[in-house]
């Protein structure tokens, strides 16, 4: 009740008929040509909206691309291998985005005949289907007037009606999704949270924002004021961690390579990498040992070839790369193994690892 009240007093004086036009109109002649849009086929739909979360839009096109080359409709992604799916994702990071498509994916396939779900208790109810990847596919594939809110709406909504509330608490969202459900259209749904979307992206941007090219400036209320670049108000996320690694680049006598399965929950689940030593408690030396407690191998290294920093959005690993060879041992790890260089393309790895491959001997 009292986000309705709320809500009900910031639209008070505002024109939302002039609104959704302007939008509306702005996105239909303004809207970049992305493979996405080609037509409003709810999987495709779908598939974008996973790929788009954390992630720039340049980047996904030949992601989405070669996807749906490999995975062209529900039914030939529920049957895929998951490593196959990872290595179709490999390098868009936040992998859990793919292993919780493909889960939602079999799910369609086993209970809906491969259709997805175009009511909202049906469609949240799947795996990795939040609030706003809801409603992208609801209002884009199937026209219903569903809010679709993320950072990027919140922004371009917190300075057109001048909304003060810090977008990084969970009950701001609400408010936003309160507004979007008074604002929009309900003739044309798909181009309204587009145009939301696509207004975010190309005019009222984090920084430097486009005003004097945005359809709505005289509308917006920060804009008037004078005051867009200080909103949206958010408040800063903790310090990330710094974990130093030791990520080893390890070769037999054979030239074979050795590497590791992550485990299948957590952070990068299931990808491959290299095998890595945690420095907070232990020196180089130390490290020998311990790996060879660990995996049963006696190793040599030299110094150092590289560092790679890698930056997850709650920590950064900072790898010093060292290139070692077996002398002595026999493996003893169940998630390790070795491979040929050649076959290791098979393999989908991180972005992080997949920057040591050039030392590999070939």
């Amino acid at each position: 009740m009292k986000n309705q009240e709320r809500v009900k007093d910031i639209l008070s004086d505002f024109n939302k008929t002039q609104f959704q036009n302007s939008l509306i109109e702005w996105f239909k002649k303004e809207q970049r040509i992305l493979p996405w849009r080609e037509n409003q086929d709810p999987y495709r739909v779908w598939v974008s909206e996973i790929m788009l979360q954390q992630t720039r839009v340049d980047t996904v096109i030949p992601y989405f691309n070669h996807f749906m080359e490999k995975f062209p409709d529900p039914k030939s992604l529920a049957e895929a291998d998951e490593q196959e799916v990872l290595k179709a994702w490999e390098g868009l990071g936040y992998y859990s985005r793919a292993r919780n498509l493909q889960t939602a994916v079999k799910e369609v396939v086993a209970d809906y005949d491969g259709v997805v779900p175009d009511n909202p208790k049906d469609l949240g109810e799947l795996k990795g289907v939040g609030p706003y990847t809801k409603g992208a596919i609801l209002s884009i594939a199937y026209d219903t007037p569903e809010p679709a809110v993320d950072g990027n709406v919140m922004r371009v909504l917190s300075r057109i009606l001048h909304v003060e509330d810090d977008i990084a608490k969970p009950s701001t969202r609400k408010v936003f999704e309160q507004l979007v459900r008074e604002l929009i259209s309900e003739e044309d749904p798909s181009s309204f949270n587009q145009g939301m979307m696509e207004l975010g992206a190309l005019i009222c941007t984090p920084k430097n924002p486009s005003c004097l090219l945005c359809p709505i400036q005289d509308q917006c209320r920060a804009f008037e004021q004078g005051i867009e670049t200080e909103l949206p108000v958010k408040t800063s996320k903790k310090k990330q961690k710094k974990v130093p690694y030791l990520l080893l680049v390890i070769e037999n006598d054979a030239g074979e390579v050795l590497i590791e399965q992550r485990p299948s929950q957590g952070l990068l689940a299931s990808l491959w990498q290299y095998p890595m030593v945690a420095l907070e408690d232990l020196d180089h030396e130390a490290a020998k040992h311990w790996f060879y407690g660990e995996y049963g191998l006696k190793i040599e290294w030299g110094e150092p070839v590289e560092q790679i920093k890698h930056v997850f959005s709650h920590l950064i690993w900072e790898m010093e790369v060292v290139i070692a060879r077996v002398v002595g041992g026999q493996l003893d790890h169940e998630r390790a193994q070795f491979v040929t260089p050649q076959e290791m393309s098979a393999y989908p790895f991180p972005v992080s690892h997949q920057k040591a491959h050039k030392y590999i001997s070939q």
